[in-house]
């Protein structure tokens, strides 16, 4: 099998859409389509079915998928090895997040990457919204997976990794806990409670001041991280914005998240100083991208 075909037939494995395949290979979903046949022609049978509204792997597709694939990576890691002997990627590459499920995606593509590339390790550190560019400014981190938008020009913003649903953190005890979703226009209905040394970019984005209707938002006050501001919330003293998944990992009996239904998505990426710029962060990032839920 020439090389193409063999990550022609894992992508399209992997995606079960010619399109999607397409996309994710640079090439046109006709070029997809040619290939997959012509080898299924050389194997002598189908490796996949094909209808109008789903692709699938016939049994014989999914044995060749489970023993080339391992295979495919480990020629892969060699090559990644190879390259890196020659690109100088090795040392240490600090890698910071500020929401848990962030730090769960590193720890996952931080695995695949030292796999890849053993003469590089990759730390991983927790930081809060105001530590969050200040260490990269500061050069305390290389990379930082972190909600948009970013703090300011001197940073570079990799490919988009995943977008979560919108919620509002309430007491247990307000009326807007008992809902099944809120709307922008409830942030008029408690102060709003605001982390400090945020952008003005950031809280505009997460922390307005006015409804979109025109209503004003009582600001409530502003706490130093986020299991204080979860307390604040707790003790009544208002309500604050998140990614919905926040509640599978910081739920609290005396809290209640609720999604938005018209609030636009929080939107996660890869971002860095751009006069930090290596071989290794931008190898890392590539690693990332194949973890990301998006992909």
């Amino acid at each position: 099998m020439e090389r193409y075909e063999i990550e022609t037939f894992l992508a399209l494995a992997e995606e079960l859409h010619f399109t999607r395949t397409a996309e994710r290979l640079l090439v046109s979903p006709g070029r997809v389509s040619q290939t997959i046949k012509k080898l299924e022609r050389r194997i002598g049978g189908a490796l996949f079915e094909r209808s109008s509204r789903h692709v699938t792997l016939t049994p014989v597709g999914r044995q060749l998928y489970a023993e080339l694939l391992p295979a495919y990576q480990q020629i892969q890691r060699a090559l990644g090895n190879a390259s890196a002997a020659f690109a100088g990627l090795s040392g240490v590459l600090r890698v910071g997040f500020s929401a848990p499920w962030c730090g769960d995606l590193i720890v996952r593509a931080a695995g695949r990457f030292q796999a890849c590339y053993p003469q590089c390790t990759v730390e991983i550190q927790e930081v809060t919204f105001t530590a969050a560019f200040a260490a990269l400014r500061n050069d305390d981190l290389d990379l930082l997976i972190k909600e948009l938008p970013v703090d300011g020009p001197e940073f570079a913003v990799g490919t988009l990794l995943f977008s979560e649903r919108r919620a509002l953190v309430v007491p247990a005890i307000h009326q807007l806990a008992a809902q099944e979703t809120v709307s922008q226009e409830d942030l008029a209905l408690l102060p709003l409670i605001t982390p400090v040394g945020a952008s003005q970019n950031f809280l505009d984005a997460y922390y307005p001041r006015r409804t979109p209707g025109g209503r004003s938002i009582p600001q409530g006050p502003a706490a130093m991280a986020w299991q204080e501001m979860l307390s604040l919330v707790g003790a009544g003293k208002g309500g604050t914005t998140v990614s919905a998944r926040a509640a599978g990992y910081h739920n609290r009996p005396d809290v209640v998240y609720v999604p938005f239904d018209d609030a636009p998505p929080v939107d996660y990426a890869p971002m860095w100083l751009k006069s930090s710029e290596s071989a290794k962060l931008q190898a890392f990032v590539r690693v990332l991208l194949e973890f990301a839920p998006t992909r």
